[in-house]
Formats: C-alpha cells, sequence, structure tokens
C-alpha cells in the first residue's frame, strides 16, 4: 500500500514541478551528462528529486521549506537511509539553480565522474518501467 501511494504521490509532483526543478531538468534529461536521469523517482517509501541509478547519484533541490526543523530531521533520515544503501546525495538551493546554474552543473559533472558507491549492497527496491521488484 505504501508503495502505491508513494508512486502516485511521485506522478503528482511530476505534473507540479517547482521553476527550478524544470530548469534543471532540461538539463539532466536525454542523457545530456552521458547518463539516464530520471526525475520524482520512488524509492522504496521516499522520493528522490532526481535519480541516476547508473552511478548511484541523487539530487535534491531544497527551497526554503528546508529550512523548517521537522523537514530537515525528515531530510536527515532520507539522506541517512539513502546512503545507507549505497546512493551518493548532491543538495542544491533553489537560489542555486536561479543564480548559478553553470556551478551545479559542473558538481554534477563533477559527481559523475567520481567512483559510484558500490552497487550491489543494500536492499533497495525501486519502480521501473517494468513494475516493482528490482533490488539494487
Amino acid at each position: 500500500m505504501q508503495r502505491i501511494r508513494t508512486t502516485e504521490r511521485a506522478q503528482q509532483l511530476r505534473k507540479i514541478m517547482t521553476p527550478q526543478e524544470r530548469v534543471l531538468w532540461q538539463k539532466l534529461r536525454y542523457n545530456q551528462l552521458g547518463v539516464r536521469f530520471r526525475r520524482q523517482q520512488p524509492i522504496d517509501c521516499y522520493i528522490a528529486d532526481f535519480c541516476c541509478f547508473e552511478k548511484r547519484l541523487i539530487i535534491e533541490l531544497d527551497g526554503s521549506i528546508h529550512q523548517d526543523t521537522d523537514q530537515m530531521l525528515y531530510d536527515k533520515e532520507r539522506d541517512n537511509y539513502l546512503r545507507g544503501n549505497a546512493f551518493h546525495i548532491l543538495h542544491f538551493w533553489n537560489d542555486e539553480i536561479e543564480h548559478n546554474l553553470p556551478a551545479v552543473l559542473e558538481k554534477i559533472n563533477q559527481a559523475l565522474h567520481e567512483p559510484s558507491p558500490i552497487s550491489g549492497e543494500g536492499n533497495v527496491a525501486i519502480e521501473s518501467s517494468e513494475g516493482w521488484g528490482l533490488n539494487l
């Protein structure tokens, strides 16, 4: 049941992307950086803003809501869970997307060329186009 709600929420989020998410998505889509990214990707009970499974890289865009204490605790819990499952996570403030996109893209490129976390570690269920059950 949780997976269905997470999947439905991810579909909703794809329809109501923030302006900053739209800008970054235009640079990430269609393998422009040499790898495939997915947007609003369910990973177990969490949703990553952008995810590249090949490189085990997650990109999160943070607005002012992420300065709220409860949201900060949730973000830390989510990040710890995802890192525990061999994901590397990059966080960018919305202002960085708006005012310094080239530097953001450079940081993403650097992360893509670093050795990715060990694949096959952890047991994270992701939704693929073929459905649930793919464990990474």
